[in-house]
């Protein structure tokens, strides 16, 4: 495995995507991300509608025909170990607005644009894989160290469209 598995680091949990279906399983399907056929991908249907179905036939039913393109928004995306895999969501509430429990508070925090949550990404420097840390802007910047002023600044700015341009 190299250092670091580079195709899947475009993606990131929140982000909007098209997939197409190409296979069904008992559990759901699986999809190639339209632009990014390299990075495998599911949906677990049972995890996002097993619930408010209850009945295997009519689950079934919501299941998208293989060949289908479909909306869909990146819940997840696993790194730690090759290959890398994908964790896709179609439910109608995640595709307005994708929320994720914050890794250091724990409350809800939304990824979608225009949403507070940030994504880090967690990798070392003497060996493979990697980690994603979901964090509220505010959580992240409380824990920055105080005389870290301008990460503290940086983190709660950062995707943030502030019509400036930052100085290098």
């Amino acid at each position: 495995m190299r250092r670091f598995e580079t195709a899947s680091l475009a993606l990131i949990p929140g982000q909007r995507v098209l997939a197409k279906v190409t296979s069904h399983h008992p559990w759901g399907v699986i999809v190639q991300i339209v632009g990014h056929e390299d990075v495998g991908a599911s949906i677990d249907m049972i995890a996002q509608f097993g619930e408010m179905i209850g009945v295997d036939q009519d689950l079934l039913a919501l299941f998208p025909k293989v060949g289908t393109e479909i909306d869909a928004v990146v819940q997840h995306v696993r790194r730690w170990n090759s290959p890398a895999w994908v964790r896709l969501s179609i439910r109608p509430a995640d595709l307005e607005s994708f929320e994720w429990p914050c890794d250091f508070c724990g409350q809800l925090t939304t990824l979608s644009a225009p949403g507070d949550g940030l994504v880090l990404d967690i990798r070392s420097n003497d060996g493979p894989g990697s980690s994603t840390i979901i964090s509220h802007r505010t959580c992240l910047a409380d824990n920055i160290h105080s005389e870290s002023i301008g990460e503290r600044v940086r983190a709660l700015g950062v995707g943030q469209n502030t019509g400036r341009t930052p100085a290098t």
